[in-house]
């Protein structure tokens, strides 16, 4: 069926999100035409908005699984641009149910293990996800990860008591990943041997710039079918994390 599969754009909360998801859905369609992207905002999610965070709207990620018209789905960040086809994706994790990214590079194309952000990560010695790419199909398992999502979501309080980290650590779609996967079997969740699976980040110290904006950094080109950052072809998909570069790819995408 041609419908089978396609993109999921989280995009709710006061934020920029609904102009980062546009923008990613013309990138996607840029170098897929053929894709299928779906948008889901706070309306679509078929529990209702469950975050009572005017602004960041995490807690409703878990309605994803339910929210996707896609027997497989490839769930993307919305502050992300993808620079080439990814669409092979499909095939090669269609026999898998849930698969999250555990790689990032730095805009040289380079593997980072900077841990600058990953210190809940460390101290809980929980699977390295990374939740911005997620691949599932409609399966039993996969429906039981993001159940698991939701009850950490619901119970993060007590949660967090049981962990090591700040009395008042914040639950962000990361940490719920990780926990989550590590409940359900990191083997069964991820799929590091699939080295295409990876994301440029560009948050400062992986890409050792002197502040989180690097846009005020690095010289950006949106070309066709490419991002260059520096000269340098952004070969897998690009999580530029600044929220205002969106209005760079709309001004080149339109």
């Amino acid at each position: 069926m041609k419908n089978n599969k396609g993109f999921v754009i989280m995009a709710q909360g006061l934020t920029d999100y609904m102009k980062c998801a546009h923008a990613l859905e013309l990138s996607i369609k840029q170098v897929m035409p053929n894709a299928n992207v779906t948008i889901i905002t706070t309306e679509m999610l078929p529990h209702g908005d469950q975050c009572p965070d005017i602004f960041w709207k995490l807690q409703n990620d878990w309605q994803v699984y339910e929210a996707s018209p896609y027997e497989y789905t490839i769930k993307l960040e919305a502050d992300m641009y993808i620079p080439r086809s990814i669409e092979y994706w499909f095939d090669s994790l269609k026999d898998r149910d849930v698969v999250i990214c555990t790689k990032i590079k730095n805009f040289m194309q380079e593997d980072s293990d900077v841990k600058f952000y990953r210190k809940f990560i460390i101290d809980n010695k929980l699977p390295n996800t990374y939740n911005g790419i997620t691949y599932f199909k409609k399966s039993q398992l996969a429906q039981q990860f993001f159940e698991t999502t939701r009850i950490i979501w619901e119970n993060w309080k007590e949660v967090r008591t049981t962990l090591q980290c700040n009395v008042n650590e914040v639950a962000t779609t990361d940490w719920v990943y990780a926990i989550a996967s590590h409940i359900i079997g990191v083997e069964k969740t991820t799929l590091p041997q699939f080295e295409p699976m990876a994301m440029v980040h560009m948050k400062q110290y992986i890409n050792n710039t002197p502040s989180e904006d690097w846009t005020d950094i690095f010289t950006t080109e949106i070309l066709p079918h490419t991002i260059r950052v520096n000269t340098i072809p952004q070969l897998y998909p690009f999580h530029y994390h600044v929220k205002h570069f969106a209005d760079t790819i709309l001004e080149n995408l339109k």
